[in-house]
C-alpha cells in the first residue's frame, strides 16, 4: 500500500509539471513581442497578477508559515521567475505609459507584499495563524483570477464559437486544478484545496463549452488583431 506522504509527493510532482506547461503556455505570445519589437494589443496586466499570485504561494509554502509544502515552493518559484521574464520583455517594447504603468503596479505589489509579511512575522505567531492569514489572501487572489475566463465563456456562448478558447489550455487548466486538489486532498490543506477546486471546475465548464459548440465554429472566420488570453492562472497560477 502506498503511503500517504509518498502519494502526496507523487502528485506533486505531477502537478508541479501540469503548473509549468500552464506558465510557459503565453511564450508563444512573447515570441510574437520580441518579433515585433512592439507589444501590440496585449496587455501586461494578466502577468502582473500572476507574479504576485506566485509570490504569496511561495510565502505560504515557507516552513514558518505551512510547513511540509516543498512541492508548493518549487512550483510557484520557477513560476516567479517566468512571470518576471515576461515582464521583462513586456517592459522592453512597451511605450514610456506603458513602462510607467508597469513600474507603479510592481511598486504597489511590493509594498502589499511587504506590509503582508510584517504583519504575519511580527502580529502572528505560530504556523495555523500564519498560513490561514496567507492561505485566505492567496484563495481571494485565485477566485479574482478565475473571473477573467468568464469573458471568454460569455465570448462562447454569445457566438456559439470556441475559436478563441484554446482548447489544450482549458484541458491543462482542467488538469491542474484537479491534480492539485487532489494533492491538498491527500493531507488536507484547505487553502490550497478550495482554490484547485474552483479551477478544475472552471477547466471543466469550459471542456463542455468546447464540446457543445465545436460543430458550430467557423473556423475560416479572419481572426481579430486583439487576442484574447485565459489566465493560468496560472496556476501553476492555480497553486
Amino acid at each position: 500500500m502506498v503511503n500517504r506522504d509518498v502519494a502526496r509527493t507523487i502528485v506533486g510532482i505531477i502537478g508541479n509539471i501540469i503548473s509549468c506547461f500552464l506558465f510557459l503556455s503565453p511564450a508563444p505570445t512573447f515570441s510574437k513581442i520580441i518579433k515585433s519589437k512592439s507589444v501590440q494589443a496585449f496587455k501586461v496586466d494578466p502577468y502582473l497578477a500572476t507574479i504576485l499570485n506566485c509570490t504569496m504561494w511561495v510565502f505560504y509554502g515557507m516552513p514558518f508559515v505551512h510547513p511540509d509544502s516543498l512541492l508548493v515552493v518549487t512550483i510557484n518559484g520557477a513560476g516567479l521567475v517566468i512571470e518576471a521574464a515576461y515582464i521583462i520583455i513586456f517592459f522592453i517594447y512597451s511605450k514610456p505609459k506603458q513602462r510607467k504603468k508597469i513600474v507603479i503596479a510592481l511598486i504597489v505589489e511590493a509594498i502589499f507584499f511587504a506590509a503582508i509579511v510584517t504583519v504575519t512575522l511580527t502580529v502572528l505567531h505560530g504556523t495555523k495563524k500564519r498560513s490561514a492569514l496567507i492561505g485566505i489572501v492567496c484563495i481571494v487572489f485565485n477566485v479574482l483570477m478565475y473571473t477573467s475566463p468568464l469573458t471568454v465563456m460569455k465570448r462562447v456562448i454569445t457566438t456559439k464559437s470556441v475559436k478563441y478558447m484554446p482548447f489544450y489550455l482549458s484541458l491543462a487548466n482542467f488538469a491542474n486544478g484537479c491534480v492539485w486538489f487532489c494533492y491538498a486532498f491527500i493531507k488536507f490543506d484547505p487553502y490550497v484545496l478550495i482554490p484547485n477546486g474552483l479551477g478544475a471546475l472552471s477547466g471543466l465548464v469550459q471542456l463542455v463549452l468546447f464540446a457543445m459548440f465545436y460543430r458550430t465554429t467557423n473556423w475560416d472566420e479572419n481572426e481579430s488583431n486583439n487576442e484574447v488570453e485565459l489566465s493560468s492562472g496560472k496556476t501553476g497560477e492555480n497553486v
